[in-house]
């Protein structure tokens, strides 16, 4: 299941591990630290090295209670790193965005995947992706960041998500974006409680049966919070665990801010995969 990112060809029936690096002040776990466009640039190398198939650029926070920032505040925090990044390293470089103007200018710099937590709802998101011509990922979130999570409620939240993001396939490709192109992301915290993340994760595995790899966040996230009474800078067991189960369910990318402890989580997947097959 090869899939072609701006020129690097990827194996996506295999899991990959994507670090992510946000370029903005008020991430939820990391915010601030990487804003500097020398700062980002290292925390790629360290991220690479340590084994990160894709490096995920963000400009705009999607942390709950967060606010959108203007479109050319997020162009000044991505694309000098993605351009800086793309310069250096031998990674596929995923942005993190739903601006269309970002998708546009980053993809021209280097950028190899569309990374949309709105699933290119925004006017004007879906003529550029198709422009972009750059594999996208769709993710489910119910409401916006600033209201996803007051009592999100679902009568079935694996077979609503599932539809939702099967009617964005039918739309994007319908407007020209390839299916061969396209990726699913459940959107774990994005508008669900625990006990819907928890079905999700469950479910990982008919999320790819509808035909498109899985993109799978769960890294430091206050689901796993919740499960383990832990502050978000003491969540990497519970991370591991959760991406570990992911991976065994079949998702093709685990985004993360841990890579090097992901990626020998996803080795021993992998082996184990290759031992019963």
């Amino acid at each position: 299941m090869l899939m072609n990112f701006a020129g690097r060809s990827l194996d996506l029936a295999q899991c990959h591990v994507m670090g992510i690096l946000n370029v903005t002040p008020d991430s939820f776990s990391d915010g601030g630290r990487f804003i500097r466009r020398d700062a980002a640039l290292m925390q790629a190398r360290r991220m690479v090295s340590d084994g990160a198939a894709f490096i995920d650029v963000g400009g705009e926070s999607t942390r709950p209670g967060s606010s959108p920032v203007s479109v050319q505040e997020e162009l000044d925090r991505v694309c000098p790193v993605v351009e800086a990044i793309a310069a250096e390293l031998d990674a596929v470089i995923s942005v993190d965005t739903s601006t269309p103007e970002v998708i546009a200018e980053s993809v021209r710099l280097g950028a190899g995947l569309i990374n949309d937590v709105r699933a290119l709802q925004r006017d004007g998101a879906v003529r550029a992706a198709v422009e972009a011509g750059v594999p996208v990922c769709l993710m489910h979130m119910k409401g916006q960041p600033g209201d996803m999570q007051v009592k999100p409620g679902y009568d079935n939240v694996n077979r609503e998500v599932a539809s939702f993001l099967m009617s964005r396939v039918r739309l994007v490709e319908e407007a020209g974006v390839l299916a061969h192109n396209i990726l699913l992301d459940p959107g774990f915290g994005f508008g669900k409680s625990l006990d819907h993340n928890l079905q999700l994760l469950a479910a990982v595995e008919q999320m790819r049966a509808l035909g498109y790899p899985v993109l799978a966040g769960l890294s430091r996230k206050s689901m796993l919070g919740q499960i383990t009474g832990r502050d978000v800078s003491e969540r990497l067991p519970a991370s591991l665990a959760a991406a570990t189960i992911a991976a065994m369910k079949g998702a093709s990318i685990i985004r993360v801010h841990d890579v090097r402890e992901t990626v020998d989580a996803v080795k021993v997947v992998t082996a184990m995969e290759v031992m019963v097959q």
